[in-house]
């Protein structure tokens, strides 16, 4: 079990030492960021149902794979907030498995995230403008929060913005909260599937299959709006496994329920990108630059309109 008045159960959180996400931190920000990774627990080799949150592996692959090249792009102009959580394997997401366990198992990593956020409000918010982001399951679990805490309550009004990427949502998914297709909109949600382009995804291999099959919502992460197509110098850029950023690698097509993504340019050693057609992974990452943007402007937007 999380005990979430103890560091040790917070991967991300402004007084933790040595964090991947130390070097972006600046002082006195104004918003938080309340950050939900995605599924890492996915050997097929382990058994268990939910991740055992005090297993070192699984806790050196959180921080560094999904909190340096995700809840990254939040870090400098935010505090960041993401608890470590008994999430569900990958498996609890297909069939046959979903309905023999699955679903029971993903009621217990949403209540550690719920338990988490409830820990944040209680402790930490003040009152500080939060931005919901996450990625995959942690989009899932978020998506959720959104229901429970902000959708038509008082909570609302310290929505900035939702960044759910990688997850299933539809256009009238909340009763309040809508998806925004304006770059500078706050208050409500953005959503997107990665795939490489003209591929199909295929049914029980790929996350964006469900997206795709039931149309759901896509803002376009380049333009931040509708647009069916974006040009590749409007790309600000990839977190690449180096740490460095290349921009103006990538280009994106809109189509039913998802993202088309072109085989990225300028990357070293990027030959191993070529025979991978789901992208579901580079959700956030291939698009790093562009949401850390984003989400300052939206940011910037909310401190001024809600002055």
């Amino acid at each position: 079990h999380p005990n979430f008045n103890e560091l040790k159960s917070w991967a991300a959180h402004p007084e933790l030492k040595d964090s991947p996400i130390d070097k972006y931190k600046k002082e006195n920000t104004k918003v938080d960021v309340f950050y939900i990774y995605p599924t890492v627990l996915s050997e097929t080799s382990n058994t268990d149902w939910n991740a055992d949150i005090f297993d070192d592996k699984l806790r050196e692959n959180v921080r560094n794979i999904a909190i340096k090249y995700q809840a990254s792009a939040w870090a400098d102009h935010s505090r960041v907030y993401s608890p470590f959580y008994r999430q569900v394997h990958y498996r609890a997401f297909f069939e046959p498995f979903t309905e023999n366990g699955g679903r029971a198992a993903y009621e217990i990593a949403y209540k550690d995230v719920k338990d988490a956020f409830e820990y944040y409000l209680k402790n930490y918010n003040n009152g500080r403008p939060i931005i919901i982001a996450g990625h995959s399951q942690g989009s899932g679990h978020g998506a959720r929060i959104l229901k429970d805490y902000f959708d038509g309550k008082e909570l609302q009004k310290l929505l900035v913005a939702a960044y759910l990427i990688g997850t299933n949502l539809k256009e009238k998914e909340f009763e309040t909260i809508k998806p925004m297709y304006n770059p500078s909109e706050i208050g409500g949600f953005v959503n997107w599937n990665s795939y490489k382009k003209n591929k199909k995804p295929r049914l029980n291999k790929d996350p964006a299959y469900n997206s795709w099959k039931n149309n759901n919502v896509v803002v376009n992460p380049i333009t931040w709006d509708k647009q069916r197509y974006s040009k590749i110098e409007n790309h600000k850029g990839i977190l690449y496994y180096n740490e460095k950023i290349y921009p103006k690698s990538i280009k994106i097509e809109v189509t039913n329920g998802m993202l088309w993504v072109s085989p990225p340019k300028k990357l070293p050693n990027r030959i191993f990108l070529k025979f991978i057609r789901n992208l579901h992974f580079g959700d956030i990452n291939l698009f790093w630059e562009d949401i850390r943007q984003n989400s300052i402007l939206r940011t910037k937007n909310y401190l001024k309109i809600k002055k």
